[in-house]
């Protein structure tokens, strides 16, 4: 069977197509993508990438970011091509103005599902779903920087990254049972009673009540609440100390928290203890002890 030309590293044809960012982080282009292009130009949301850090911004603040059925699809999208860039190396999702999302939009998305039939309304919820399960298994840290309310999609939005930052003005709303929908959406009673336990998920998933900002920090629903001018800054802050950080062991952190949470213990440390001699082996690894070695600060690479 005829081949091709072997590849040789450094070459243009290597595995890897390396182009230096901005940051001094190197991107490199899977060969395994095959035609389908990286997009960095999304029509539903803002998108900017900057130092490793790709910021996701809810821009519909006339409607306090309030979803769309293609904004849904464009979230899911973009959530399931990041792991494939390494100019990315955490996310930040948050929304412009008031609010950071208020769930799904009344008129463009809950008037037309009324007039769907089973098999359509499926195909929504699954799709609903399916951001929620990409934020979870991404391997990059997600982060939720919430500058007002979170309701709705748009709070399990939130709870399903991996670090949750309120403003003080900022508030969480569980808001299905009030529109007659089961309080479980788009993973919410699989993710709630893992980060607040079963007795507050279930009042907040029933009641769906208004949850401020320093309740959301008493019951481990939020990690951090900082004054509403300070929230960028603290996002940023953050993402930063991630981007520049040991990409590789936060990512396979990230990836374990969410594999080992059904799994038995024995399972659970043989993955770790698989894992764990993996990371022994990679350039992270070996950088910090010559750095440890030479008194300097590691230059993590992420590999």
């Amino acid at each position: 069977m005829a081949t091709g030309p072997a590849l040789r590293p450094g070459s243009g044809q290597a595995v890897r197509a390396r182009a230096r960012t901005g940051s001094g982080i190197v991107a490199r282009v899977s060969p395994f993508r095959a035609s389908v292009p990286l997009n960095d130009d999304w029509e539903h949301f803002e998108l900017t990438i900057a130092g490793g850090i790709a910021t996701v911004r809810l821009n519909r603040p006339e409607k306090l970011n309030a979803l769309t059925f293609s904004a849904y699809a464009d979230l899911r999208d973009l959530i399931a091509q990041l792991p494939d860039r390494e100019d990315v190396r955490v996310l930040v999702i948050t929304g412009e103005g008031r609010g950071f999302c208020s769930g799904g939009d009344v008129e463009e998305i809950i008037g037309p599902l009324r007039q769907m039939g089973v098999s359509q309304l499926l195909e929504f919820t699954r799709m609903t779903g399916s951001v929620v399960r990409a934020l979870r298994e991404s391997p990059v840290p997600a982060i939720a920087a919430i500058n007002g309310v979170a309701a709705g999609a748009g709070s399990v939005l939130a709870l399903a990254c991996d670090f949750r930052l309120m403003a003080e003005s900022a508030s969480f709303a569980f808001l299905f049972t009030r529109v007659g929908l089961a309080g479980a959406d788009m993973g919410s009673a699989y993710l709630l009673p893992r980060i607040v336990g079963l007795g507050r998920a279930t009042e907040l998933l029933m009641l769906g009540d208004k949850v401020g900002a320093q309740r959301c920090l008493a019951i481990g629903l939020a990690h951090d609440v900082v004054p509403d001018a300070d929230l960028a800054d603290r996002a940023r802050s953050l993402a930063q100390r991630l981007a520049e950080g040991p990409a590789l062991a936060y990512s396979t952190t990230k990836s374990l928290l969410t594999r080992e949470l059904d799994m038995a213990l024995g399972p659970a440390i043989e993955m770790e203890a698989v894992t764990q001699a993996l990371l022994m082996n990679s350039e992270d690894f070996e950088e910090f002890y010559a750095a440890w070695s030479d008194g300097r600060a590691p230059e993590w690479q992420g590999r």
